[in-house]
């Protein structure tokens, strides 16, 4: 009996027990080497009103070491505390990103100042109350096999979204959409961001106004992931921006900033998570989004993009207008060149076509009032579209505007020993003759949300014009200088 139960405590005394999977503990030297790996900057911050000083002495209570950037465009004023002591904290850094005679370019662009391995974005008015906090989001980022990890505040978890953003570079388009889980492109609501300083290195200007909208746009183009991190101990500071007064002028000032960060990135078109879409582009009172077009080639062509929506949509609402007054006034038209192969491939404009191309009998032209006038001298007709004849050759043009240039065009064509031929010294719309015989009868083709008049056997008008198979083989106006890809 006795040597059995000596046997029993040597076989539970020698046995190892179940091993249990756990995460790593934190240790003291892990923590107190991350304000070695870290660059703390500030860049959401108001001139007016801000708790920059307050966020600051934060994040140095605890480490002490700390690099801190704090980043503006213009000098705050009134001075932020922080500034008036900055000669005793050393590693605290200010950087005006707007150019100055007195700075270089290295010294506005401090990207290549930051030694560090990660860089913290922290929004004003945030206390970080745990030294575990840091190290548990760098643990979470060497994890993540995306790019960035976001923290929000404590008192703004409810509000965080998680974004779908598509930046469509050729069609000048920006597009989000609300998402669930925890993965995503882009995070609203306020929240602490935390990535590798070189990702920053790869984007055209992290800095950008309004932050970090404009970070999670370029980050979305370099196909970078967001993972959303709760429960970790970052808290609401000193109240801020809380009137009525200051948050109207902070709305305003948003707009401002998105409006300008569109234009620098050449959006024209931004699709909202609610569905709501906003447009940057060209309007009635402005110029068209493009200048002058070259042998029928835009620039934009060369820039591997498309026609912006702004000017297609400007487009479309001029080609119906005109489509109208030319019914009204009873003129025999039809849908030509490319706006016929357009109407063909979608029953819209080709998505980097400049202009619509209709052609009508040239008898029929002191039948429109507008038509008539333009014949001597451009005319705005009473629902402020330009019309005029072309400088460039026997035909016409029905602009927007008379600031915005974006335009139908109107080929007048009449009767020759059975050919429909046209009066033009202007060559960039070639190949327009053709036999009398696809107008009688005519047809009609649903185009820009309406049916137009057309040729007949319109598969064998534009394969005369353009060749066979034009309708399935998509070309630029000239292949010679540019394929389409």
């Amino acid at each position: 009996m006795l040597y059995f139960t000596l046997r029993l405590f040597i076989l539970f005394t020698t046995s190892k027990p179940e091993q249990v999977p756990t995460e790593k503990p934190t240790t003291k030297s892990s923590i107190k080497h991350v304000g070695k790996l870290i660059t703390i900057i500030l860049r959401d911050f108001e001139l007016h009103e801000n708790d920059v000083t307050l966020t600051v002495h934060s994040f140095l209570n605890l480490f002490p070491t700390v690099h801190i950037y704090i980043l503006y465009d213009e000098l705050p004023y009134p001075p932020l505390d922080i500034m008036l002591t900055n000669n005793t904290l050393p590693n605290v850094k200010f950087v005006k990103l707007s150019p100055t005679l007195k700075n270089s370019f290295y010294d506005q662009y401090p990207v290549n100042q930051i030694k560090t391995k990660y860089v913290l974005f922290v929004p004003d008015s945030t206390r970080l109350t745990s030294r575990q906090t840091i190290q548990i989001m760098i643990n979470e980022l060497e994890k993540f096999s995306g790019h960035i990890i976001a923290a929000p505040l404590s008192s703004h978890k409810k509000n965080m979204k998680c974004l779908r953003i598509h930046m469509h570079v050729k069609e000048w388009t920006l597009k989000y959409s609300e998402i669930k889980g925890l993965e995503c492109d882009g995070v609203v609501g306020k929240h602490i961001i935390l990535l590798e300083t070189d990702h920053l290195r790869e984007m055209s200007n992290a800095f950008l106004l309004p932050f970090p909208q404009s970070l999670y746009v370029q980050t979305s183009v370099l196909n970078f992931k967001v993972k959303i991190v709760k429960g970790l101990s970052f808290h609401e500071g000193k109240p801020i921006l809380r009137s009525h007064h200051a948050q109207w002028k902070l709305k305003q000032t948003e707009a401002q900033r998105l409006k300008k960060l569109y234009n620098l990135f050449k959006i024209k078109q931004v699709v909202k998570e609610s569905g709501i879409t906003e447009w940057y582009g060209c309007t009635k009172d402005t110029s068209r989004c493009f200048g002058t077009v070259l042998e029928n080639m835009p620039s934009y062509l060369y820039e591997k993009k498309w026609t912006p929506p702004c000017c297609l949509s400007n487009l479309r609402k001029t080609a119906r207008y005109t489509f109208g007054i030319l019914d009204e006034s009873g003129i025999r038209y039809w849908l030509e060149a490319g706006s016929l192969l357009g109407a063909m491939r979608s029953g819209d404009i080709l998505p980097w076509d400049h202009d619509v191309d209709v052609g009508f009998v040239r008898e029929d032209l002191t039948r429109c009032h507008w038509l008539k006038q333009a014949k001597d001298r451009p005319v705005i007709d009473n629902k402020g579209f330009l019309w005029e004849k072309a400088t460039e050759g026997n035909y016409y043009h029905v602009h927007f505007s008379r600031t915005n240039k974006i335009h139908v065009n109107l080929f007048p064509f009449y009767s020759k020993n059975g050919t429909m031929v046209r009066d033009s010294w202007f060559t960039s719309h070639r190949n327009m003759e053709f036999p009398e015989n696809f107008l009688h009868p005519m047809s009609s083709i649903d185009f820009v949300g309406r049916s137009v008049p057309s040729p007949n056997n319109i598969r064998d008008f534009l394969e005369m014009k353009y060749g066979s198979g034009a309708i399935e083989n998509p070309e630029y106006p000239d292949p010679a200088k540019l394929r389409f890809p």
